[in-house]
Parts: C-alpha cells; sequence; structure tokens
C-alpha cells in the first residue's frame, strides 16, 4: 500500500456516457489498453479508439438480453488476483487472466428510473444494475492493485494523477476511490430496498434498523456559523422535494440558517393553511421561530398581515407563501423598512419576479413545487441518533373541549384552530397571542409570541409585550399544560378573552377556576405540542 501501482489495461462500461470518450482518449495516449462493454465500446470505437470487446476476453457473447456479460472469471479474475501473492499470479497465468488494473464503471440508472412519474415494475426492475456492483466491488476490495472510478466527477483527478505519477496511481487515491465506490454501492441497494420494501407495504416510520443514504448536493459558506463548515445533502434517489428541491429565480446562494428557516417556515404556512381551506397562509421566521403569521383571502393582505405580528423581528427574516406571489404581493414586498432574506411560494408570477429582482438584488426567491411528507425526523447524537415521526398538526377546534369560561364563538374558534399552528411551530416553551385582525376584514394574525423560554410564565409575559393593546380579546395559544395558574392569570390580565392549552395538569382545576370568575373561555386540545429541535 506503499508505493503507486501502473495502469496497463483498463476496463469501462458505464451507463451514463458523460467524458467517457475524453477519458478513454487520455488513457489511450497513455498506452493504456481498453476494454469494454455494449454501448461504451461503441462510443469509443466511435471516436477513434482502439477497444476490446469484453465477449472476446470471455469467449462468451453478451446474453439474456445484456443482463450477462461481465460474470466471469476472465474478468472477476483480472480484478480481484492479487499481484503480491505467487499463488495468485500463478493461477491467472494457468487459467490466462489478464489483470485489469483501472475500472471505469457507473451503474444503471436505477434510482432516476424510479423518481419518474408512473414508472411500471417492470422498467425499475430492469434498471437494477447486476454486474456493475460486482465488478465495482471486486475492484474496490483489490484497491491494493486495482483503480475503481465510480463517477464522471472523478476522471480529472484520475488523469492528474496518472500525469503526475507517469501512469501510476497512488495508494491514497486508490484508497479513497475504494471508499467512494463502497458508498456508492451502499446508495445503489439502499435504493433498491426501499423501493422493493415501499412497493409491498407502507412505508415504515420506525423500522428495526434505519438506512438514510444522503449524498452531498453542494458546499454552503458555513454553517450557523462562520466556524462551522457545512453542506447540503439530499436523499439518494429521491425526487427532488421541499426547500432542497426548490427552484431559485433569484438572489445570492443559500446559506446553512437560510435553508433551516425556509424549511420551517414552509412547513408552518402548510399547516396553517389547511386550517381554512382557499385562504392564504403567510409565516415570516426568525432563527427558528415564527415572528409572524397570518392567514387572508389574499396574498399581499396575508403578507402585510404577517409583517404586523412583529415588525422588528421580521427584519432580515424569512418568508413563505402558499399561494402564488402576484404582483400586489410583491409591491408590498417592496415597501419601505422590508428587508427579507427569503420568500418561498408555489409560484411567482412574471410581474412579481420582475418588480422583486428590481428592487433587491440578494433576496432568494425559491418556487417550491413537490414536498413530500416527512416520515420521520433524526436527529444523531454521539453513538447515534433520536428518532420519531414528525409532530402533524391537524388543526381541528371541534375536538377542542369547553373547560371554562364562556362559549366560544364560532369565529374564535376558527381563529384558534388557525393559531395552533404557530404555537406548534415555536420553540417551547411556547406561547401565541393572536386573533381576528382589527384592521384586516377576514384575516387572523398572530399578534405576539414568547417562544424558547424555560418557564411557562415569562413565556406569557413575552406574548402579552408583544401583542400590546391588541392582547384584549385576543386568543391564547399555549404549546403545553399551565402547571399552576399564575401563567393564565398573566394572560386574563392582559385581556385575553380564550385560553387555549393541552390540559393535562394537576392543577388544571386551579386555571378553569381562574378563568370561570374572569369570564375567560378556556379550551382543552389533549395534544402537546413541545419543540425542541428546527421544524421541517
Amino acid at each position: 500500500m506503499t508505493q503507486t501501482h501502473p495502469i496497463r489495461r483498463a476496463l469501462l462500461s458505464v451507463s451514463d456516457k458523460r467524458g467517457i470518450t475524453e477519458i478513454g482518449a487520455a488513457l489511450h495516449e497513455l498506452g493504456i489498453d481498453l476494454l469494454s462493454t455494449g454501448g461504451t465500446a461503441r462510443a469509443l470505437r466511435e471516436a477513434g479508439l482502439p477497444v476490446t470487446d469484453v465477449a472476446d476476453v470471455t469467449g462468451s457473447p453478451e446474453m439474456l438480453g445484456g443482463r450477462v456479460k461481465t460474470l466471469h472469471p476472465a474478468i472477476h479474475g483480472g480484478l480481484l488476483g492479487r499481484r503480491d501473492l505467487s499463488e495468485h499470479i500463478q493461477q491467472m497465468r494457468e487459467h490466462a487472466i489478464d489483470p485489469i488494473d483501472l475500472l471505469i464503471v457507473n451503474l444503471y440508472p436505477f434510482e432516476a428510473t424510479i423518481a419518474k412519474p408512473g414508472v411500471t415494475d417492470e422498467e425499475a426492475i430492469e434498471q437494477i444494475d447486476i454486474g456493475g456492483p460486482a465488478m465495482i466491488r471486486s475492484a474496490a476490495k483489490n484497491h491494493a492493485s486495482v483503480t475503481v472510478v465510480t463517477e464522471p466527477a472523478q476522471y480529472a483527478e484520475l488523469i492528474d494523477e496518472l500525469g503526475t505519477n507517469h501512469g501510476s496511481t497512488s495508494p491514497d487515491l486508490r484508497r479513497r476511490f475504494a471508499a467512494a465506490a463502497f458508498a456508492r454501492t451502499s446508495a445503489y441497494d439502499h435504493a433498491i430496498t426501499a423501493y422493493l420494501s415501499n412497493t409491498v407495504q407502507a412505508p415504515v416510520a420506525l423500522p428495526e434498523s434505519l438506512t438514510i443514504e444522503l449524498e452531498r448536493n453542494g458546499m454552503l459558506r458555513y454553517g450557523e456559523n462562520p466556524h462551522q463548515p457545512a453542506a447540503v445533502y439530499r436523499r439518494t434517489g429521491a425526487s427532488p422535494s421541499g426547500v432542497l428541491g426548490a427552484e431559485q429565480l433569484h438572489g445570492k446562494a443559500l446559506s446553512y440558517n437560510n435553508i433551516a428557516d425556509a424549511s420551517a417556515a414552509w412547513a408552518a404556512a402548510r399547516t396553517i393553511d389547511s386550517a381554512v381551506p382557499g385562504a392564504v397562509a403567510a409565516v415570516i421566521v426568525k432563527h427558528a421561530n415564527p415572528c409572524g403569521a397570518a392567514r387572508a383571502g389574499l396574498a399581499s393582505d396575508a403578507i402585510d398581515a404577517a409583517f404586523a405580528g412583529d415588525p422588528t423581528a421580521a427584519f432580515g427574516g424569512i418568508l413563505a407563501v402558499t399561494s402564488e406571489i402576484d404582483a400586489p404581493a410583491a409591491q408590498r414586498l417592496c415597501a419601505e423598512g422590508v428587508f427579507l432574506e427569503v420568500v418561498v411560494a408555489p409560484e411567482f408570477s412574471a410581474q412579481a419576479i420582475d418588480r422583486l429582482r428590481d428592487r433587491w438584488t440578494n433576496l432568494r426567491l425559491l418556487r417550491i413545487r413537490h414536498d413530500e411528507p416527512v416520515l420521520r425526523t433524526v436527529r444523531l447524537l454521539p453513538g447515534g441518533a433520536i428518532v420519531q415521526t414528525p409532530d402533524r398538526v391537524s388543526p381541528d377546534a371541534a375536538s377542542w373541549k369547553h373547560a371554562a369560561g364562556p362559549e366560544p364563538s364560532s369565529e374564535m374558534l376558527a381563529a384558534g384552530a388557525t393559531l395552533e399552528p404557530v404555537a406548534a411551530a415555536l420553540a417551547s416553551n411556547a406561547v401565541a397571542v393572536g386573533g381576528i385582525d382589527p384592521g384586516r376584514t377576514g384575516c387572523v394574525r398572530l399578534f405576539g409570541a414568547g417562544a424558547g423560554q424555560m418557564d411557562r410564565v415569562t413565556a406569557c409575559r413575552l406574548a402579552v409585550e408583544k401583542a400590546g393593546t391588541l392582547a384584549r380579546g385576543a386568543i391564547a395559544i399555549s404549546d403545553a399544560f399551565f402547571p399552576f395558574s399564575d401563567g393564565p392569570e398573566l394572560l386574563s390580565d392582559a385581556g385575553v378573552a380564550m385560553i387555549v392549552h393541552p390540559g393535562g395538569s394537576k392543577r388544571d382545576g386551579d386555571t378553569f377556576r381562574l378563568c370561570e370568575e374572569r369570564g375567560v373561555t378556556c379550551m382543552t386540545t389533549g395534544t402537546r405540542h413541545f419543540r425542541h429541535e428546527p421544524l421541517s
């Protein structure tokens, strides 16, 4: 493992033919003999390169529609034979097996095939590569002598290495490429396993073993802070989804925090949107917490109301809207005093894009077209991970129990259903105060929030302070029960008309009595919404 190894004979067999004639030509110029199969051999010959067919080496033609062509001792012996063992060398000579020093293989496009809409099971199965993974694993196992290349992106480094080392490769490169090769076959097998499993049964959220295959999609400038390196990874073989699959229409590159907060804003907006079908939801997230949230009939009204929730915190925030950003909405985003990092929406009108591009040089505009549901959330820890199903808030005020105070109006219940997802999106301990916007017809919005507090009383105090005079007659939603009545007392003192919380405290009776005495409606949902990590 300490010496370079010369390459005299190479086998090339690829589905992705980008750069294959160029790498073939470079190898030929170095005096390396080329072996190949099928379409790859044809492409190399058309480029004027001398190629030996694998069938001529094995003495067997390709058969069974190309399913069998490289599964032969003449190929795998050439890849697996150890150059440092006299016994291997002798056996290779006895059986006329010539060493193969370089393998360039990429696999049938199984992941891309199953990502296509309407793909049939037969089409998917035919794209399961057999010979390719077998050769890759053989070459990677024997990387002390054999160089294995599995991606066109590796071609340039290989050629540089061969040029530097006079037609040889170093142990370091061979080992790195071998590790990449095993990672590739692992991801490939995982995609096949997931496909076959999901076509015979529903996906299991918490399986006995969990394998998550991710491939790096790009480097970021840095993570949450400048001293933290960061990158974007996508699930191998999955169709682009969510914020990571969104189309960026304008603006500078996204940062780590941009991506995390944009995903949180979009998740919260979608949930609010589900509370009242046909309405438009808008959510502004700042440092992983919603600071503005609203639903209205028009995108421009929802955006305007979301900004009103906390104009100070909204500066430099990230906005998600569940309908098209049209010209009036874009005009609102260009108003004096507005500054955002990202805007996420399912569509942008041509007029809106032109207006926003004229006004903002760096504002990222993300068009999100596909958003598949999250099956599980995973938090990596030293030694493993903790995994859970996501907290899917289903706003349903009809299921709430009336615990104390006056009967709530239908308007208050509808407003509460809009605000419950906001409280669930806030970091615990969390209290959201909001209600029907007094200045906008048909609009419900967040007035103020207290989030990420170690005690619920402080969360209540911050929420009513943010809400100001709008707290009078408002609705307060708590993500968990009140252990004492001191929090509800503070909300009542501010004029809150309805308090909604999960219930379940040993002292719920104290809160119910307080609300009854003060004429405050108290509703219990039965569902807690603690959140200790970013929403997705």
